[in-house]
């Protein structure tokens, strides 16, 4: 299939706190999109502030797709949101409308342009079996003994995954238990491939990390002021914070929840959300780094009608 026949899809991608949102915002407006969140805490109902999500008038301004789409306590994994999002592709594509993702899951962005030879493996029973098993291995052993797991048959992939992201640890221990293959090597003959989409990507980039750290301790400032204590403690009171279900583990609640316990100050609690954010905006600079073909947005210039105009010709929109 040529570029002529795929469907046209623009993506703004980039670590944390980047400015992302309001960019895709303004791109969104003035070039007719209609925006597809890629992040994976959005698609949770109810995780809103830590999830910095779009604010109602914002998504009265333009129509936002993959947002609050799974309840928290259910499992959501990267098939579903490739599954889901494509949906979204061919609605908005439809209307005459231009799909723009947005966001900072490196995961999703990969599904969105390959399809993986597994991605839809996860329906057998023999893996449905095989997940219960890990699950009560985990149970009995914790996570460091399931990633141990993960290490001795894939350690590319573990490299690649913090021991404490027990669902990613056992997504992959899955793919290797179903197809004999490691994920590392199948994800990396994905990148190889034709992408699905006539993709355009703008990736958004701070040269100076201290200048984007600064942004993200104001941005957990600002969250704090939002309410982001109060909505921690109704979803623990809820027991959505409870378990391992993937809520449970997003950066900005499970950083919070010592304070709603009473084990740390606010402002303890407040420096521990700062460095994981600061960290996980390191991991995300890291994966963006591998997209080659992608057009890198020097935030530098710190000209938003120059960033809105350096998408559109990047997107080839007018």
């Amino acid at each position: 299939m040529n570029s002529k026949e795929k469907q046209r899809v623009c993506v703004i991608a980039g670590p944390t706190a980047s400015g992302k949102s309001s960019l895709a915002l303004a791109v969104a407006e003035k070039y007719n999109c209609e925006i597809i969140s890629m992040d994976s805490m959005q698609i949770y109902r109810r995780l809103d502030i830590g999830s910095a999500k779009p604010t109602k008038d914002e998504m009265a301004r333009v129509r936002h797709h993959m947002i609050d789409v799974c309840d928290p306590r259910e499992s959501f994994s990267c098939a579903d949101y490739v599954r889901m999002a494509c949906e979204c592709v061919d609605d908005v594509t439809a209307r005459g409308k231009i799909p723009l993702f947005v966001g900072g899951t490196g995961l999703y962005l990969d599904g969105i342009m390959y399809r993986n030879s597994y991605e839809e493996y996860e329906k057998s029973n023999e893996v449905s079996v095989y997940r219960d098993e890990l699950g009560e291995l985990y149970r009995k052993h914790g996570a460091d003994y399931i990633f141990r797991m993960l290490e001795e048959v894939d350690p590319e992939s573990a490299s690649a995954i913090h021991k404490n992201n027990v669902k990613r640890v056992m997504r992959a221990l899955e793919i290797y238990k179903e197809t004999g293959r490691k994920k590392s090597e199948i994800d990396s003959e994905s990148r190889e491939r034709e992408s699905r989409f006539d993709m355009s990507t703008v990736i958004l980039t701070y040269p100076d990390r201290e200048v984007l750290y600064g942004r993200i301790n104001k941005r957990v400032d600002a969250m704090i002021d939002e309410g982001l204590v109060e909505e921690t403690r109704a979803l623990y009171n809820d027991g959505i914070l409870s378990g391992q279900n993937t809520a449970s583990m997003a950066i900005g609640y499970k950083e919070i929840l010592p304070y709603i316990k009473g084990e740390c100050t606010l402002h303890e609690a407040m420096d521990t959300l700062k460095l994981a954010t600061r960290r996980y905006a390191k991991r995300q600079v890291t994966w963006f780094s591998r997209y080659k073909d992608a057009h890198i947005l020097d935030m530098r210039e710190n000209n938003f009608e120059y960033f809105v105009n350096f998408c559109a010709n990047a997107f080839y929109i007018d």
